[in-house]
């Protein structure tokens, strides 16, 4: 079976939600604020962690934009995105194509509605949904020294916190040039990130509607039905 439309999203899914890293320190100054305001990257992990360590579940609506350097459109899909502790995650886009795929600790099934396929997965037979599952993973349980080994870090702006992050990995690197992550003020979870490619092209993914330790909905980390 082919990996579906999927394939795209598990792409930026391997590198945009690796967004709770950070290394040495490193002092900046907030955008906009009169005052310089300095914190290094050991008191944004302190941050990070302690608001991570109340986060039992998160869902929120996913709006993706893909700029192409051939073309002067932006392309836009929306999905959602679902995590429960410990082990558990859903992701999936609905607009332009639907497709997606739900982890359930070291199992996990992925769908295409176009196809109407589904496919049953282990992430220890699978190498590249056992990545998706491993970077996904440490970013909703904040696993920051699984992370630091696989990309630098450095802190670009206090507030709102956002991190720049690039890749140690020479073969990641030759795709990614960097991506730029941004936390929503409390800390407990990412707004907005920006991945930019070697030769231009670059993605954005904004996390909206978002909701903290909310009830989820009806069997979250089941497919659907076709």
């Amino acid at each position: 079976m082919t990996r579906f439309s999927i394939t795209v999203t598990v792409r930026v899914t391997l590198l945009t939600l690796t967004f709770v890293l950070w290394g040495s320190a490193a002092c900046v100054v907030a955008g906009d604020r009169s005052d310089a305001t300095c914190m290094t990257l050991d008191e944004v992990q302190a941050e990070l962690r302690v608001a991570a360590q109340e986060v039992e579940t998160l869902q929120s609506d996913i709006v993706q934009g893909k700029h192409l350097q051939m073309f002067s459109e932006t392309l836009e899909s929306r999905g959602k995105f679902i995590f429960a502790r410990p082990d558990k995650l859903r992701w999936e886009m609905l607009e332009p194509i639907a497709s997606g795929f739900v982890l359930r600790g070291d199992t996990g099934t992925r769908w295409n509605a176009l196809s109407e396929e589904v496919e049953d997965f282990s992430i220890d037979s699978d190498p590249v949904m056992g990545v998706v599952a491993q970077q996904l993973l440490a970013w909703a349980r904040v696993d920051m020294e699984w992370l630091k080994t696989r990309y630098t870090m450095e802190v670009v702006e206090a507030e709102p916190v956002t991190l720049r992050l690039v890749p140690r990995d020479p073969a990641e690197a030759e795709m990614i040039e960097s991506l730029s992550i941004v936390f929503a003020p409390q800390r407990s979870h990412v707004a907005e990130v920006v991945m930019r490619e070697q030769g231009g092209d670059w993605t954005r993914m904004r996390f909206t509607d978002v909701e903290v330790n909310a009830a989820l909905p009806l069997r979250p980390f089941q497919a659907p039905e076709f």
